[in-house]
């Protein structure tokens, strides 16, 4: 029998910490060992019973959650999942700079019965946690500046649009990518990154305003460009169709029924219908087996694509779903695949792929 996750629950607010524990005791495959309701009696909680998985809150008092989590990945390396407000993106995004894995959007800022209703999403991620790599985690914090290498073969061809999907993981994954150039290169990008919908906006103007490139969360009527990224929104799906002599960007509202919202494989199967064989598709780090199909568009039109290698990837899931269609040319480490970027084409087969 597996053992249960057993999951450490901080938050200041003692709501928030009976909510939370009584939504993943309902999960039979995981066990709460303890709440803490600050920085400091977290992290004494988390030498001493060494956790499988963390629910941080980051405002906190006596410690803040950024030096709770700088303190934790350099003593005692251990996935954390932050739960936070909306209109605390910044602090979020920052949250995975120093470790986190993965986030979760408090409905409401204030304690009350909404957050009850964040059960479904809270659980789906803490069962992933057995998928996850947190020394890949570690790894990244400690990483040099990507070296650029990635080896052009003699059939490899420039390509004018780069659609990138990811999961968790993805948002440092993609920062280390995108903030690897001095200048952007001359190829358009489109990520499709899940993620919730009020937080796009801002990983969009933070790449924007720490990398090379624009960016910009899509809108209705956007047309790729070279140098410029577009970020699917969150809780949309984001297609492209012909209007005139454009292809540009359309948003379309999500179904109850979708799985993901913005979903890899509409982004990909899109492209992959306008661009063709200009399309290059990047599989990087995430759970599950989104953008599985998309990359059997893009090779089906002459497309070309690329997998985050297990050596780097947080959570192996998403990539080596990819790569079990037989249909990815390189299966690559991230820093290999900001080189691939770089030099506007693809390498041949390699890696396993």
């Amino acid at each position: 029998m597996t053992a249960p996750i057993r999951v450490l629950v901080i938050d200041d607010s003692a709501f928030s910490r009976r909510t939370i524990t009584r939504m993943l005791e309902r999960s039979p495959l995981v066990e709460v060992i303890d709440a803490a309701r600050d920085g400091e009696e977290a992290l004494r909680k988390t030498l001493e019973l060494r956790p499988d998985l963390i629910t941080l809150d980051l405002e906190m008092p006596r410690m803040d959650g950024f030096t709770f989590l700088r303190l934790v990945m350099s003593r005692c390396p251990t996935p954390v999942i932050v739960i936070s407000g909306r209109k605390g993106e910044q602090d979020v995004f920052r949250a995975l700079d120093f470790g986190a894995v993965d986030f979760i959007a408090k409905p409401t800022p204030r304690a009350g019965e909404e957050l009850e209703t964040i059960e479904q999403e809270l659980l789906r991620k803490v069962h992933a946690t057995r998928q996850l790599r947190i020394e890949k985690v570690r790894a990244r914090l400690d990483h040099a500046p990507p070296v650029r290498t990635a080896a052009a073969a003699s059939d490899a061809r420039p390509h004018r649009i780069v659609a990138i999907g990811s999961s968790t993981g993805g948002p440092a994954a993609l920062m280390q990518i995108l903030g690897s150039f001095v200048e952007a290169p001359q190829v358009a990008v489109v990520i499709c990154q899940h993620m919730p919908a009020g937080f796009t906006q801002g990983f969009a103007e933070r790449i924007d305003r720490l990398t090379a490139f624009s960016a910009r969360e899509a809108r209705d009527g956007d047309e790729p460009a070279p140098g410029l990224v577009l970020v699917a929104p969150g809780g949309q799906h984001l297609e492209f169709e012909r209007r005139g002599r454009k292809t540009v960007a359309r948003l379309l509202p999500a179904a109850a029924s979708d799985k993901y919202a913005p979903a890899v494989d509409r982004v990909f199967a899109s492209v992959a219908k306008h661009w063709g064989g200009d399309v290059l598709a990047v599989v990087l780090t995430g759970m599950g087996d989104d953008g599985r199909e998309g990359v059997r568009a893009v090779k089906a039109a002459g497309g070309r694509v690329v997998a985050e290698s297990e050596q780097t990837a947080v959570v192996f899931g998403m990539p080596q779903q990819a790569i079990r269609t037989g249909v990815v040319d390189a299966v690559l480490p991230l820093p290999e695949i900001a080189g691939v970027l770089e030099l506007g084409c693809a390498p041949a087969r390699r890696g396993g792929a």
